[in-house]
């Protein structure tokens, strides 16, 4: 019988922890775009493993699918279901301006789970995804955060690539490199932002740096699939702190406070639920 800790552990619950920031980054005045956010991450994530369960029975048993405790078509509906939960909120919190953003992004989540996560238009795609989640928030400059995530994720998305097998030099300098645009694009000033603004963008900056960028370090000196999986787990739960970079650029302190006091409640929950 299917459990709670089966589904959970199938969206990858303590990733969805690492949502709601990008449409507060974006601007998002109340949480029905948050929610509306998670719920197409979670569909994403069941979509992820239904169409990856023939490689996963070869390359990770353990997971849901292969190891028996969820079946394929429950994870295809439960994908369909959060799909719908989420386009169904985005049109009852912002109408079809919000609409209009939210199904294109359903729509880049499921091509691509469907079709392009292993061709070479499969980190783009995500990256996409991602940048349009922070744009879902609708507020007015919004698009150095949109940048910002969508060089971000994809990095970790070229990263994940190697956690079965390793990374070579090329996918962990990727990552790099993406991990320095996001840092300088959130390092910037933002017109009229006031000291404390300032100060709290720039520590939440520092803080998003050194946790993914170290990771990635780790993973560049070993090479190997775990230090891999571990680069891409700190990549997932490192927008946490550049979120709340964008969110302090806007002068929303409080806000940007507790995104930041997600992060080690999500990375506890990632010990016993992986992110990746």
């Amino acid at each position: 019988m299917t459990t709670l800790k089966d589904l959970a552990e199938l969206v990858r619950a303590p990733a969805a922890l690492s949502v709601p920031g990008d449409t507060l980054a974006g601007g998002a005045q109340n949480l029905g775009p948050a929610v509306s956010s998670v719920c197409l991450y979670w569909a994403g994530m069941a979509l992820n493993d239904y169409a990856d369960r023939e490689l996963d029975a070869k390359e990770r048993p353990e997971r849901p699918i292969p190891s028996g405790r969820v079946a394929p078509g429950q994870a295809l509906a439960l994908a369909t279901g959060l799909t719908g939960a989420g386009l169904a909120l985005a049109a009852v919190t912002g109408g079809r301006r919000r609409l209009a953003v939210a199904l294109p992004l359903a729509a880049a989540v499921w091509a691509y789970d469907l079709k392009l996560k292993d061709t070479p238009a499969g980190p783009a795609a995500m990256a996409a995804a991602r940048g349009l989640d922070v744009l879902l928030g609708g507020g007015p400059g919004a698009v150095p955060a949109a940048a910002a995530l969508t060089v971000h994720t994809w990095g970790i998305t070229t990263l994940s690539r190697g956690e079965v097998h390793g990374a070579s030099p090329a996918l962990l300098g990727g990552a790099l490199a993406a991990t320095t645009v996001a840092t300088a694009v959130s390092a910037l000033p933002a017109p009229g932002e006031g000291r404390a603004a300032r100060i709290a963008r720039l520590g939440l900056t520092a803080a998003y740096a050194g946790l993914v960028g170290r990771a990635q370090v780790r993973a560049a000196r070993r090479g190997d699939a775990p230090s891999v999986r571990a680069a891409v787990g700190a990549g997932i739960l490192g927008m946490l702190p550049l979120q709340a970079a964008f969110t302090a650029r806007r002068g929303r302190l409080a806000t940007a406070a507790a995104l930041a006091a997600v992060h080690p409640a999500a990375r506890a929950l990632s010990r016993k639920v992986s992110p990746t």
